[in-house]
């Protein structure tokens, strides 16, 4: 299933996660600091990390720029802040998903799950069509049908979109899409992306004020995911 490296002091969620992770199939390295999860890192074949943010040496976003010097490697935050803005720091420093402690074993992994499938399919160089769902989109052409109907985007709403969908199940954060559709400088400017969220989720979602593949986790921004609704 892969190996995990789970940076977090606390010796009683290391025990915990040991024996849920491992009844699951995954091979759990760890580590109780940044030091010593960025040497972790290094040095082992790691799958995912799980970072904890309060860690004795330093804070776990310290971590997530340092791994990100050297490596893609996927990384989802556990911590028991809940706080919106260290949530949004932590994502766009790189962390892929945020869970807040206290969570449920199954619920982690499910989302340990998601981001690997998203990392083992991803391959942006030869990738020319997505498919997700009922909803197919072809990065190539700029076309995108549901249920092999056409449905017409307009170039923003195609561009947000392909965005979403080359990262689906991670969450995006209101200024990474702003500055990844619109450009650097148009970070703060949530109302174009509100504008355009709703008319994009009119033409894919079937009903719009509940939607299923592009849904909003709120405070921090949107995530994709394969429907729940067939």
């Amino acid at each position: 299933m892969g190996t995990i490296l789970l940076v977090e002091d606390d010796s009683g969620i290391q025990k915990m996660l040991s024996i849920s992770l491992g009844a699951a199939g995954y091979e759990l390295i760890k580590a109780g600091s940044v030091k010593s999860g960025l040497v972790a890192l290094s040095q082992n074949p790691i799958s995912l990390v799980l970072l904890d943010l309060g860690l004795p040496d330093g804070d776990g976003k310290k971590f997530i720029k340092e791994a990100k010097i050297f490596s893609d490697i996927p990384i989802i935050v556990v911590s028991a802040r809940d706080i919106e803005s260290e949530k949004i720091e932590a994502l766009e420093m790189g962390a892929d998903d945020y869970l807040t402690k206290p969570f449920s074993i199954g619920e982690l992994i499910a989302r340990i799950k998601a981001l690997s499938r998203r990392v083992r399919d991803k391959d942006e160089s030869i990738q020319t069509e997505i498919t997700i769902g009922k909803l197919t989109i072809n990065l190539a052409n700029k076309t995108v049908t549901i249920d092999s109907r056409a449905v017409k985007l307009t170039k923003k709403e195609f561009e947000l979109l392909a965005l979403f969908a080359k990262n689906k199940g991670k969450v995006l954060t209101h200024t990474f899409v702003l500055e990844n559709v619109w450009g650097r400088g148009y970070g703060n400017e949530t109302h174009y992306l509100r504008v355009f969220m709703a008319q994009l989720r009119k033409k894919i979602e079937e009903n719009p004020s509940m939607p299923q593949y592009i849904v909003t986790e709120s405070g921090m921004g949107y995530r994709m995911n394969e429907p729940t609704i067939k």
